[in-house]
């Protein structure tokens, strides 16, 4: 039998730590079968990002059929989505998609560059969030999303009930921008049940890549069955432990290390 499928809907990160080339190590390293739409191809390096060119929609629509139509999916990650045009297109076709949906509504790279279009917010807000089962914002997304500065925890809480507001059926507000935090704490809700996750925060500067590979570990692991809570505390996991072992390269901030923990096991 194959193992289970998941397609990530994203960017290409030609520096290889982000995008889809993050979400594809995530789904090899979680023992899931990666495909792949790409949606823009962005000239990325560790020093930030130097050019990005959006696919046209068609090209998009044609790869998303390509694979969905024949090999089928378990689950589909979405990330990069720079124009309102590219967001209702992806939206729509999820909306034929029987399986879960993880949205990275992803707003600006490591660096700080600018990834989605501010004419693409409210689409993004409108289409796209109420199509995820779960959506991963960072604090910057949120507050692009949501106009909501989270501060502290309590400031997590609002913006959960704000992004729930959108039509998602879980939330995952994370944390790692917390200054307030001694801890990477993030916050899980469903609009009734509440799911914190706290980890170590590790000293480590070579973070590229981590949302990218958050959202696709959660992807990961309910293609392989898990519910929404289990497959995020399993993410959790992953991502920490690729915090941990992020490495220099190039001149800037490095990537996590999708491969830490197979190289965990080959140590021992």
């Amino acid at each position: 039998m194959p193992p289970p499928r998941v397609l990530t809907v994203a960017g290409s990160d030609s520096g290889g730590g982000a995008g889809v080339q993050a979400d594809l190590k995530t789904m090899l390293a979680l023992g899931v079968h990666g495909m792949s739409v790409i949606t823009a191809v962005t000239a990325q390096n560790s020093l930030g990002v130097q050019g990005a060119w959006e696919l046209p929609v068609e090209a998009v629509r044609a790869q998303f059929r390509s694979v969905v139509d024949d090999i089928g999916v378990q689950a589909v990650k979405t990330g990069m989505l720079s124009s309102p045009e590219l967001v209702a297109a992806v939206a729509g076709l999820l909306a034929g998609v029987d399986a879960p949906v993880v949205v990275d509504p992803v707003g600006v790279s490591k660096h700080g560059d600018a990834l989605l279009a501010q004419e693409a917010v409210e689409t993004v807000r409108t289409l796209l969030l109420p199509r995820a089962t779960v959506a991963t914002p960072n604090l910057d997304e949120v507050a692009q999303l949501t106009g909501i500065v989270v501060e502290d925890e309590s400031g997590m809480r609002r913006a959960a009930e704000a992004i729930m507001s959108y039509g998602p059926r879980w939330a995952l507000i994370k944390g790692g921008h917390l200054a307030t935090s001694a801890q990477a704490v993030d916050l899980l809700c469903d609009g009734s049940r509440e799911v914190w996750l706290r980890a170590a925060r590790h000293d480590n500067r070579h973070t590229h890549g981590t949302g990218c590979t958050l959202a696709s570990a959660i992807a990961a692991r309910l293609a392989r069955g898990d519910d929404v809570p289990e497959a995020v505390h399993a993410a959790k996991y992953y991502v920490t432990g690729a915090i941990e072992h992020g490495f220099a390269l190039g001149a800037g901030i490095g990537p996590v290390d999708h491969a830490w923990a197979w190289q965990k096991a080959g140590s021992r």
